[in-house]
């Protein structure tokens, strides 16, 4: 009988990664770091627990680091199998890494000079460029909505989790000694009200289904009420002639955030502030997005003219800082300019060194626009710190934290719970994954108390039957 072994996003938020083992097969579903609290020094030293090389094939739902940032790592150490993911985020990989490997290197380099300064023995990176490469070419792209025959006795569907581009809910079917099993893993389900994304497909068979609960214990913000605060910060800003940072991830809600300021423009609400893109990556990302944007919400009008008026001309005061220069430039700017940087945790990227020249001031506005994991510095931040470390250096939070949930890539809980509730009867055995403790169990709860379906809350490296 087939298994599944959850080693990753069980009972944490990041670092995704299942083993599925057939009689004949070993899969590995996700391959993804772990971030914040989850993060453990011996990550990169003893990264697997299983050996590299016995793996057949991979598959990935979408390009998040949390989800594939070890693929480098397990093809170092042997893999060289097929890894299948979408064809959109086969597009997107490269730029992910490409950035992962750079902001790897500064922290080894800043290790470093500290290490050398002690007289310590300096450290290696986890991983090369030839790395990299090597596992870039062993990538697949598949399209979405077409069952694709894996390896003998297993098939691979690709659905749109409305995410981020090129994000997918997996389908897998199984067969073992006669036995047919289909096994539905959400990956990150998207949050309806996100511009740019269509709604998550509906599926409504399979025996197990993995349902992810980042939010499982709460529904965003109203949309509407999230964009009126936005508004309100913008007015603040110009009105104090403080700036304004959002430290958000470079994949998926950066170019949100370009179609929103463009819609507050076109509304007459953002009164020619100038939006600063400050993340070289989120450049080549919104690329990326125009390439495919027919995978995109073209139903909504207001999108069809955003696309028609491109990124650029959408929003006419936004502009790329593409050099190191110029985003060093952005510190000398006031009188609400709106910079947006990574990382979207505040784990690293362009947006510690803004928050250095920018936090002490009671102008500054920082608004926080998606999921901070325990242990990053923008939970920290959210959470109400007085105080933050930032490169050695002890910074006062003087600045306005605002946190606009309502910009979520994630589903909320009942988008989840009525996602989830279009399984027919019978209905598969339910796994609440890729969420905190506390999380998770107000998810659990509202399954058994409102539909009486009973979720299962998976410890890390526990093993089940499918």
């Amino acid at each position: 009988m087939a298994t599944l072994k959850f080693l990753g996003a069980a009972q944490q938020v990041t670092g995704s990664c299942y083993l599925i083992e057939t009689g004949q097969n070993r899969i590995l579903l996700e391959c993804g770091i772990l971030q914040g609290r989850d993060r453990h020094d011996h990550e990169i030293e003893i990264p697997f627990s299983f050996d590299p090389q016995s793996i057949n094939a991979v598959i990935i739902s979408h390009a998040h680091l949390d989800h594939s940032g070890l693929i480098p790592l397990l093809t170092k150490q042997g893999y060289r199998g097929p890894i299948y993911t979408t064809t959109v985020t086969q597009s997107l990989l490269p730029i992910m890494y490409d950035d992962a490997a750079s902001l790897m290197q500064s922290d080894i380099d800043r290790k470093n000079r500290r290490l050398l300064r002690a007289g310590k023995k300096t450290i290696e990176p986890p991983y090369s460029t030839k790395d990299v490469e090597q596992a870039l070419s062993q990538v697949i792209g598949l399209v979405y909505e077409k069952r694709e025959n894996l390896l003998p006795g297993i098939e691979l569907r690709f659905q749109d989790a409305g995410h981020i581009l090129g994000s997918a809910i997996v389908e897998l079917w199984l067969e073992d000694n006669n036995t047919k099993r289909k096994l539905v893993f959400t990956g990150d389900l998207g949050n309806s009200c996100a511009p740019l994304m269509k709604d998550p497909t509906i599926i409504n068979e399979a025996d197990v289904l993995l349902l992810e609960s980042t939010y499982g214990d709460r529904n965003h913000r109203p949309l509407d009420e999230t964009l009126d605060e936005f508004k309100t910060v913008i007015k603040t800003a110009a009105e104090i002639r403080g700036n304004i940072l959002i430290p958000s991830f470079a994949l998926g809600r950066t170019q949100d955030l370009i179609y929103w300021l463009g819609q507050l423009y076109h509304d007459g609400e953002l009164n020619h502030q100038k939006v600063f893109i400050d993340s070289p990556m989120a450049i080549k990302i919104s690329h990326v997005y125009e390439r495919f944007h027919s995978l995109l919400n073209e139903d909504d009008p207001s999108f069809r003219h955003f696309m028609k008026e491109g990124w650029e001309n959408w929003l006419p005061d936004l502009t790329y800082t593409q050099s190191v220069e110029d985003s060093m430039a952005l510190n000398r700017v006031s009188g609400g300019a709106i910079v947006i940087a990574g990382s979207g945790m505040c784990t690293g990227g362009r947006i510690l060194h803004h928050f250095k020249y920018n936090l002490w001031n009671h102008k500054t506005q920082v608004v926080v626009v998606g999921y901070q994991a325990i242990g990053t510095l923008g939970r920290v931040l959210v959470d109400g710190a007085d105080m933050v470390k930032i490169f050695g250096d002890e910074i006062a939070v003087k600045a306005k934290i605002h946190t606009l949930g309502g910009f979520s890539a994630h589903a909320g809980q009942d988008q989840l719970i009525n996602w989830a509730m279009n399984f027919q009867s019978p209905r598969p055995r339910l796994f609440l994954v890729h969420g905190e403790p506390d999380s998770m169990q107000v998810l659990q709860q509202r399954f058994v108390r409102e539909h009486q379906w009973d979720a299962h809350i998976p410890s890390m490296g526990e093993v089940i039957n499918i």
